[in-house]
């Protein structure tokens, strides 16, 4: 089985849907999804992520399910020197890094602010809801990896968000999600796919074959958003600190 994670297009969080360059890469995308096919397609309720894959939809004649746990990861906690609650990630470096629970993949939930704000409850709601889906297309959760109770080679797509992303990888591959929030960027429109490998009969795992792929801006001339990203000096400051 094959499952691909998009990220929505450069998104207008103020209207939430896509700006102008967002729409553009919706388009690349779907020129390059709709060529698969495709067993299942899934969304977030939110609009970025339902105008992101609606041009997919479109060229393929297709409707996706709307899944409520696929929004943006919701878990507000207060950040140590920050004013009001804010998202369980974006922290700066030698802060989250100093909190050795924050690399391991249960402990994390424990760390000050994570247990305060309760993240536990949002984190186990997503990830048992991802192992839900998962069995329904025949892979069963089973301890830290899959019972493959009907083994495919189905491809599924999920429409989603970065910081969810993040929390579904970590429950596959069984890590710490601080460690991707902070470690990897999945610029917007991009594709992550993971497959399953069985190579003992009925026992699978996901291996992450490409994370935040954007092959297909690239093949359309264009270059990936600055979204999800930081400024790569701090003197620079055109670029988001």
């Amino acid at each position: 089985m094959k499952l691909l994670i998009v990220r929505h297009a450069d998104p207008d969080y103020f209207i939430d849907s896509l700006t102008p360059t967002g729409w553009e890469e919706a388009a690349l995308l779907a020129r390059r999804l709709s060529k698969l096919e495709v067993a299942a397609f899934y969304v977030s309720p939110l609009g970025r992520a339902k105008d992101t894959a609606s041009l997919t939809l479109k060229a393929m004649g297709r409707t996706a399910t709307e899944c409520p746990w696929l929004r943006e990861f919701d878990a507000p906690i207060h950040k140590p020197g920050a004013e009001g609650p804010s998202i369980p990630w974006d922290w700066l470096p030698a802060d989250w890094t100093a909190e050795p629970r924050f690399f391991d993949r249960s402990a994390w939930l424990e760390a000050g602010p994570m247990a305060e704000a309760g993240v536990a409850e949002q984190y186990h709601w997503v990830t048992s809801s991802l192992d839900e889906l998962l069995a329904a297309h025949g892979y069963r959760r089973e301890g830290d990896i899959y019972r493959a109770e009907r083994p495919n080679t189905d491809t599924v797509v999920l429409f989603c968000h970065f910081g969810v992303e993040c929390v579904l990888l970590s429950r596959m591959l069984n890590l710490s999600p601080m460690v991707l929030w902070h470690g990897f960027c999945a610029a917007p429109s991009s594709v992550t796919t993971l497959v399953t490998e069985e190579r003992r009969e009925g026992e699978a795992y996901f291996r992450l074959g490409a994370f935040g792929d954007t092959s297909h801006l690239y093949a359309g001339g264009r270059e990936p958003s600055f979204s999800a990203r930081f400024c790569e000096m701090y003197s620079l400051t055109d670029q988001r600190h």
